[in-house]
C-alpha cells in the first residue's frame, strides 16, 4: 500500500523537532567550547582582598629612627609587687622579630577608669641614662606607685580596687587593657598615682 503524503510529512516533522529539541538540551549543558557551563562558573576566582592601609609593614621610626614599639608587637603583664607595699609592677616583652624603642614616649601612659581623665605623671628622677630599646624576646619594666602620702599624718588614701587599666604607648593612640595577673585586685588612688619610666631591668624598677 502506498505511503501517503500526509503521513510522510508527519514524519518529517516529528523528526525535525526531535532534532531541535537535542540541539537545546545540548547547548544549555555546555558552552560551546566543550565545557560545561557550571565547571565555567566555578573556575571563576573571587576578587583579591585590598590591602591594607599600612600595607603591613614596619612601625614608623621614632625619633631615633628606630622602630617605634606597638602594642602589636608587645605582651603586656601587671601586677602587684609581694613586700613592696603600694607598688605595682607593668612588664612589657617584645615577642616580634625586629627590635624597637620607646623614645616616642619614655613612660608608659597609664589610665584608671576614665579615658578623660589624664595619664598618670611620671616620676621624674626615674628617667634612665638612656631610652630603653627592645631586641626581640627583650623585657622592659616600670613601677607604679598606686598612692601618694597624704596629710600630715602621712596617711595614705585607699583609693580603689582595679583589676585592669590602660596603658598606652604614645599621647594619640587608643590605650590597650590590661589585666592584672593573679586573683587580687589592686588599690589606686588615681589623683596621688605615679609611673617610672621605662626600666631595662628589674632591678633598675626595684628602686622606686
Amino acid at each position: 500500500m502506498p505511503i501517503s503524503v500526509t503521513a510522510t510529512t508527519r514524519r518529517a516533522a516529528a523528526a525535525a523537532l526531535l532534532v531541535t529539541a537535542t540541539l537545546a538540551l545540548s547547548s544549555g549543558c555546555h558552552d560551546g567550547v566543550g565545557r560545561k557551563a557550571d565547571d565555567a562558573a566555578t573556575a571563576v576566582s573571587p576578587a583579591p582582598t585590598p590591602p591594607s592601609a599600612n600595607g603591613g609593614g614596619d612601625p614608623p621610626p621614632g625619633p631615633d629612627g628606630k622602630a617605634v614599639c606597638t602594642p602589636e608587637m608587645l605582651k603586656f603583664h601587671a601586677g602587684a609587687m609581694p613586700r613592696h607595699h603600694h607598688r605595682m609592677l607593668l612588664t612589657v616583652t617584645n615577642f616580634s622579630d625586629r627590635p624597637c624603642t620607646f623614645a616616642a614616649q619614655p613612660y608608659p601612659l597609664l589610665r584608671f577608669g576614665d579615658d578623660r581623665q589624664a595619664p598618670l605623671p611620671a616620676i621624674e628622677a626615674s628617667e634612665p641614662p638612656a631610652v630603653v630599646t627592645l631586641a626581640p624576646n627583650r623585657t622592659a619594666y616600670a613601677l607604679v606607685v598606686t598612692s601618694a602620702a597624704d596629710g600630715p599624718d602621712g596617711k595614705r588614701h585607699r583609693g580603689r580596687k582595679i583589676s585592669q587599666f590602660g596603658v598606652a604607648l604614645t599621647a594619640r593612640a587608643t590605650p590597650t587593657q590590661v589585666g592584672l595577673d593573679g586573683r587580687a585586685p589592686v588599690r589606686v588612688d588615681p589623683r596621688t598615682a605615679t609611673v617610672t619610666y621605662w626600666q631595662s631591668s628589674l632591678a633598675a624598677t626595684r628602686k622606686w
